[in-house]
């Protein structure tokens, strides 16, 4: 079992370590981790290139090592500290470069099978709301499975939470690591399936953003029969 964690931030706090150990009562021998901005310190230029050729993209070695790592995971985890009220502005930039792996573009079969856990922390409130962009962006991927946790922990640091607030959070943790552990095979839920026969329609109907897109959709089998959950 393969663990990536995905972090909103550079500095290892709060949300990190939630992160990490909700990854370690997961148990696994692996773990992957990418930190923002270090390993992608990039905005979308809206050059729309990748539309053409995801490898067109000007920043595309970075991602792809990335999403390379992603692709190959059983379980990812995206954490991000809560910036005015929302997520990161590297996370938010990562989720904007990865907007071609969306329905409505060019999503992988393998997203449709995976788990996902979303943190963020807040020394007051907008958790949730910074945790709902990442579900939002993983949703539109194609995966079904995704458990979110934003929590206000009152303080600035790891440090600074008071002890009652770390028992919550070692509460929460595992009962959010043995979540995963008891969901051995994903099911595609109902809201995406429509979301994806919804972005076949438009693909069958040539109302896609073009050839390229199409082309990968048929390729797939999408157009006919083939669905990527089976």
């Amino acid at each position: 079992m393969k663990i990536v964690m995905i972090h909103g931030q550079n500095h290892k706090g709060s949300t990190y370590n939630i992160g990490r150990k909700i990854a370690d009562k997961i148990g696994t021998e692996e773990i992957v981790e990418f930190f923002l901005p270090k390993d992608l310190n990039h905005f979308c230029v809206g050059c729309y290139a990748c539309i053409d050729d995801v490898t067109k993209c000007p920043f595309f070695e970075e991602k792809n090592k990335i999403m390379s790592e992603v692709e190959s995971a059983d379980i990812l985890i995206f954490t991000t500290p809560t910036y005015c009220l929302r997520a990161s502005a590297p996370m938010k930039s990562f989720i904007d470069l990865t907007f071609n792996y969306w329905m409505s573009h060019r999503p992988r079969k393998c997203m449709f099978h995976k788990k996902a856990i979303v943190i963020s922390t807040a020394a007051g409130t907008g958790a949730k709301k910074a945790v709902k962009d990442i579900t939002n962006a993983l949703f539109y991927w194609g995966i079904s499975y995704i458990l979110p946790y934003g929590i206000s922990i009152q303080a600035m640091n790891w440090d600074g939470i008071r002890d009652k607030k770390k028992q919550k959070i070692e509460k929460d943790t595992t009962k959010i690591a043995n979540k995963i552990l008891k969901k051995k095979n994903v099911k595609v839920g109902i809201k995406t399936k429509v979301i994806f026969m919804l972005m076949r329609m438009m693909q069958k109907g040539n109302m896609g953003s073009g050839d390229a897109d199409r082309a990968y959709w048929e390729g797939e089998g999408w157009l006919a029969t083939a669905r990527p959950w089976k």
